[in-house]
């Protein structure tokens, strides 16, 4: 007599059908490989789990080979983004390291000692002289330090424009690049951790419906 073979797509059907079977790590993984919209087809057989017949062991080796290959491509995704994350983070600690090779950072120390009004000019603006290293802000810090002309314009900004009325800051755009890059790669971060997760454990429910495709 012919088996009557049953396709399921979800784990009511199957275990309304198949109501005497175990709970255990393989039913755990049967609704992991459902809720992926995985199919299969079964019998009853006369052990407590039933024959399955589809997807049979090269099937699942196969979707287990393109979930490594995805999980690796996520990982290495992830290891930017974290890359990323950690310099937007420490953006202004490396600066401050940087700064030290820097011989107009030393300059603008010198001149911090000797002329009051360069100082007065420096405190006013919160000169960003520790961003020196960096090619973005370097040629600002450059012109302040060497050029009067362009020092007494940019306080008189900073002193009067309404763009600096509550924060009188020059480089606060550097403060929120930095905020911005920072919640951009933990979002990042965070989603392919999910996507990561997501694929290790249907990885995880492949490898035991393996076992029972061998039976």
């Amino acid at each position: 007599m012919k088996k009557e073979t049953n396709v399921f797509s979800n784990i009511e059907s199957f275990k309304k059908k198949f109501s005497k079977i175990p709970k255990g790590e393989r039913l755990e993984a049967l609704k992991v490989y459902f809720n992926s919209n995985g199919v299969i087809r079964a019998y009853t057989s006369e052990k407590d789990w039933p024959k399955l017949t589809y997807p049979n062991y090269f099937v699942l080796e196969k979707k287990l080979n393109e979930l490594k290959s995805k999980r690796n491509l996520f990982e290495k995704n992830l290891a930017s983004w974290e890359k990323k994350y950690s310099q937007a983070e420490n953006y202004h600690r490396n600066n401050q390291i940087k700064k030290l090779k820097e011989p107009l950072y030393w300059k603008h120390k010198a001149k911090m000692i000797v002329d009051p009004d360069y100082r007065k000019d420096s405190e006013q603006v919160k000169l960003p002289v520790h961003l020196v290293s960096d090619d973005k802000w370097k040629p600002m810090v450059k012109m302040f330090v060497n050029d009067l002309d362009y020092r007494k314009q940019l306080a008189e900004t900073v002193r009067e424009s309404i763009v600096y009325k509550k924060d009188k800051k020059v480089a606060k755009y550097a403060d929120e690049l930095k905020d911005f890059r920072m919640k951009t790669s933990n979002k990042q971060v965070e989603e392919l951790e999910k996507k990561i997760k997501k694929i290790e454990e249907l990885e995880k429910s492949l490898k035991e419906i393996q076992k029972w495709a061998k039976e």
